[in-house]
């Protein structure tokens, strides 16, 4: 494969898009792990799917298509979030379901030939293009800039949103930023593993860096380097065995998290019964 790379121009953009959506990945799955706000984070890329077929039936970029829902979707739960009177988990299910219905409704729309959405719910970094790539460079340096720049507000509000709001800290400010940035990190992923599949790339890093820091800079750094481990061995293993490229970086994620999982497990039980031998 390493010939390969120097050969073909799709493989490189495969590995410099595996790459930018691993720093994404690292830093905001880190913190959608901390918050709990792994399904919302579903709700915001599977709404997506609206802005995708919207894209198709107007004739612009459908990426285009799906920031703009995304975005607009994590807005709305946001705001309906903070401000009650519907349970969470409702709001999601429906803002999901409807991203999902807009879609179908939208590429139904069209006249003749319905394009083939494949890529885009399940991911293929292959075909990952150069407009693509500088997109994706583009929402990264974004991301990476404010998270840096706010640092020091992001531990706060991860350790205690009622202790930042006492100190000063703008919590619904930084809420609604990380839900557009959530967004923000659904776009650069549906390239490389598709709305379908975006979660577990967002949450398995996270979750399996966790195992080894409970620093959130070590966390994210951790989360940053599996990232890019699993999409490139990821990447590998599709090039080798020809199958479909999302699908076997996101197994291989979830795997890594199972057995990391795994030999804690056996270690807490060895651990007990060492105390009780004792």
């Amino acid at each position: 494969m390493i010939d390969a790379i120097f050969k073909y121009q799709f493989l490189q953009n495969a590995l410099v898009a595996g790459f930018l959506a691993s720093i994404v990945c690292g830093i905001i799955g880190v913190i959608i792990v901390e918050k709990k706000l792994v399904m919302m984070s579903g709700g915001i890329a599977h709404t997506s799917y609206g802005g995708v077929g919207l894209g198709y039936l107007m004739g612009f970029e459908p990426i285009l298509g799906a920031f703009i829902f995304s975005v607009g979707a994590a807005l709305g739960i946001g705001f309906i979030k903070r401000k009650g009177g519907a349970r969470p988990d409702v709001v999601i299910g429906l803002f999901w379901s409807l991203g999902m219905a807009l879609g179908i409704l939208f590429i139904s729309l069209m006249k003749g030939y319905p394009p083939d959405l494949t890529s885009y719910l399940f991911g293929n970094i292959l075909s990952v293009t150069r407009s693509d790539i500088y997109l994706m460079l583009g929402l990264t340096i974004v991301v990476v800039f404010i998270i840096i720049i706010l640092f020091n507000a992001w531990k706060a509000y991860l350790f205690d949103e009622e202790f930042a709001s006492i100190i000063g800290i703008r919590t619904a400010f930084l809420e609604y930023l990380l839900l557009i940035l959530v967004a923000m990190t659904v776009v650069v992923l549906i390239r490389v593993v598709g709305i379908i599949l975006v979660l577990s790339l967002l949450t398995a890093p996270a979750a399996t860096a966790e195992k080894f820091s409970l620093k959130l800079k070590k966390r994210m750094i951790y989360a940053i380097f599996l990232g890019i481990l699993f999409c490139f061995v990821g990447l590998w293993i599709s090039y080798i065995t020809n199958i479909a490229s999302g699908a076997a970086i996101v197994i291989l994620s979830v795997l890594c998290y199972l057995l990391c999982y795994g030999v804690r497990w056996i270690d807490r039980i060895i651990k007990k019964s060492h105390i009780k031998n004792v």
